[in-house]
């Protein structure tokens, strides 16, 4: 019990950065000395308790930063790290409980990995369709989970600051239904 105890004031913390400005343990992990940031796992109870909670919204201010720049590349490197390979990673698997996810675009020309706050699923199209899905959040294991293979989502432009919406296809589609599943709470596990 007591290991748990430990963690309630750094969840408090990142559960109090829903809000206008980062909280201390919001700035605390995006500041770190490291390119590469923690991955939490259902393998930590404590840690299982920040991916089962719901993300919040960055605000303009926020968006405005280089706390959120910083967060932007340090999320690409772990993604991308040779350790964790992965395609996409949501801000609740690091630690960071806000609406942000970085994706693979396998749609387009190069492959390159684009990060985008604020975002959500706003229009599915066609049938589900079964397939593989793993995560780093859950080491070790995979299983088929249906998704669609055609929707729309819509982010804030952190250049621009205007909300964006964005016709997604295929196996990207898939990626960014797993990752914004994340900002809910919800694992791949779940269904």
């Amino acid at each position: 019990m007591k290991g748990n105890l430990a963690i309630l004031p750094a969840l408090a913390l990142t559960l109090a950065g829903c809000s206008e400005n980062w909280s201390a343990e919001e700035k605390r992990i995006i500041n770190s000395d490291t390119d590469i940031l923690h991955v939490y796992t259902i393998d930590n109870p404590e840690e299982t308790q920040v991916l089962r909670s719901k993300s919040e919204d960055f605000s303009t201010q926020m968006l405005r930063s280089d706390e959120y720049r910083l967060l932007a590349a340090k999320m690409v490197a772990t993604v991308t790290d040779p350790s964790q390979d992965g395609v996409g990673i949501a801000g609740p698997q690091v630690g960071i409980l806000r609406r942000i996810v970085a994706v693979q675009r396998f749609d387009k020309e190069g492959e390159p990995f684009e990060v985008y706050p604020n975002i959500c699923i706003t229009q599915h199209y066609g049938d589900t369709v079964p397939g593989p899905e793993g995560c780093l959040s859950v080491p070790g294991r995979c299983g088929d989970v249906s998704r669609w293979q055609d929707i729309e989502i819509r982010y804030r432009n952190p250049d621009t600051l205007e909300d964006t919406t964005e016709r997604v296809t295929g196996f990207t589609a898939v990626i960014f239904q797993h990752e914004c599943d994340h900002l809910q709470g919800i694992l791949y596990i779940d269904r």
